[in-house]
């Protein structure tokens, strides 16, 4: 008799009704929507407060390219002293004081530069501070030595290459990077969820072996049909989770939003479309991004998502339940967890530091077709353009092992789940198998 069906609904309703998984799934979300809010706001004040810089220009030269903005004002100061300059600073309250000295030789006007403050300044503001000073003194310099600077800023030519394919399909720079994150944000997403969901499979496993359950379970039901309906079970009860952490999430945002005026997505995008309506520049790589997305083959993405995530999953999770089965506590099972962990690490940088360079290289689609890092690998590699006898055969690849990995691993399940008291190593992993 199929019991498959029936241990599936068990593990899976086992698992929603279990006190840590409900208050996980329902206060996880408020705990990341209340951090992301305190971010949000944060971050808000940060963007609201405006630094009063004074500058204290004693060369009279560079004073001017100093121009006040929404986040910094410049105050120039005139007819003081260094130490005059410090104290009115002080007294105002001003942010800091940039010192620029008398200097007689251009080349050397870095030494004669100097800021000071109460506290350690932002990086960011020393650096628009430094790139304001390079760019003036290096026209400076031009000058001094008979150089037409308008004339070199004229005769300055901005390449963009175009790329297009053979077939007449058209690509840029934009589409490279907005292909490499929606394809690591997918490979990092079936990561996580392997880890996370994996180590629950194992943990109840040890769990029912230890309780000394499963020596009821096992007389009436075939070993590979309760790690199978762990496993399915597990993995439903996942989904679930996520769905809610979904639902939960999207209500708590805009409750948030309404009653606290802070909008924790749109501050942002807020901030770029004011920088893209300001800048042309921004506004078209914003308008190269939005086209690089509607080029992405989304349809396949979806399909190759769902396949590739399920299959690397299940292929995953059957060694988890074998490692569970195989020993008595979580601690014993380390020694086992290094060849599980060790190819998913490989795929995440195989994807993050091989696909983007060479997506269709033989080193990116080798490792596109081997099971344990197809799952990552080539959800990596799918935004580049996959041709899709490639990804059918990395997948039925992905089926078979599973299906190997799932008989090798019944076998240790099936004598490991009834095994107390010993340590268990690969060597005896590997007798197991040969009963």
């Amino acid at each position: 008799m199929n019991h498959l069906p029936l241990i599936i609904k068990r593990e899976y309703l086992t698992k929603v009704k279990n006190k840590s998984f409900i208050v996980m799934t329902f206060v996880s979300p408020l705990i990341m929507i209340i951090l992301a809010s305190v971010v949000a706001y944060l971050t808000q004040l940060n963007n609201e407060k405006v630094r009063n810089v004074s500058i204290l220009d004693e060369s009279g030269l560079v004073y001017d390219v100093f121009k006040s903005n929404d986040k910094t004002t410049f105050n120039v100061l005139s007819n003081m002293s260094i130490d005059e300059a410090k104290a009115f600073s002080k007294e105002s309250e001003a942010y800091g004081l940039l010192h620029i000295g008398d200097f007689k030789d251009v080349k050397r006007a870095s030494k004669s530069i100097q800021f000071y403050s109460e506290e350690s300044p932002s990086l960011s503001l020393i650096s628009d501070l430094e790139s304001k000073l390079e760019t003036k003194l290096t026209n400076l310099n031009l000058l001094d030595n008979g150089v037409d600077v308008d004339m070199i800023n004229a005769s300055k030519i901005s390449v963009n290459i175009a790329q297009e394919s053979f077939q007449g399909e058209k690509t840029s720079k934009t589409d490279s990077v907005v292909k490499l994150i929606f394809g690591g944000a997918a490979g990092y997403l079936l990561f996580m969820f392997i880890i996370i969901y994996g180590n629950m499979i194992m943990r109840s496993v040890i769990e029912e072996k230890t309780s000394r359950i499963i020596e009821v379970i096992i007389s009436s039901v075939k070993p590979v049909q309760l790690m199978l309906g762990k496993i399915i079970g597990t993995s439903l009860a996942g989904i679930t989770q996520f769905i809610i952490w979904l639902i939960i999430g999207s209500i708590l945002l805009t409750v948030i939003s309404v009653i606290f005026g802070i909008n924790v997505v749109q501050s942002s995008q807020q901030d770029m479309m004011n920088q893209a309506m300001a800048n042309p520049e921004i506004n078209a790589q914003v308008q190269s991004i939005i086209s690089s997305f509607y080029n992405l083959p989304l349809t396949n993405l979806i399909f190759a998502f769902i396949l590739f995530f399920i299959g690397g999953y299940l292929l995953y999770s059957s060694l988890y339940a074998a490692i569970g089965a195989a020993v008595d506590n979580e601690t014993d099972t380390q020694q086992f967890m290094l060849p599980i962990i060790t190819p998913l690490m490989l795929a995440v940088y195989i994807g993050l530091f091989t696909v983007i360079e060479d997506p269709h290289g033989t080193v990116s689609t080798i490792f596109s077709f081997i099971p344990f890092t197809s799952p990552v690998v080539m959800l990596m590699r799918i935004p580049f353009g996959v041709p899709l006898w490639q990804q059918g055969l990395s997948f039925v690849i992905l089926v078979a092992t599973f299906m190997l990995t799932v008989w090798f691993a019944a076998k240790i399940y099936r004598v490991g789940i009834l095994m107390y008291g010993k340590k268990p190593s690969y060597k005896e992993l590997i007798k197991w198998i040969k009963y």
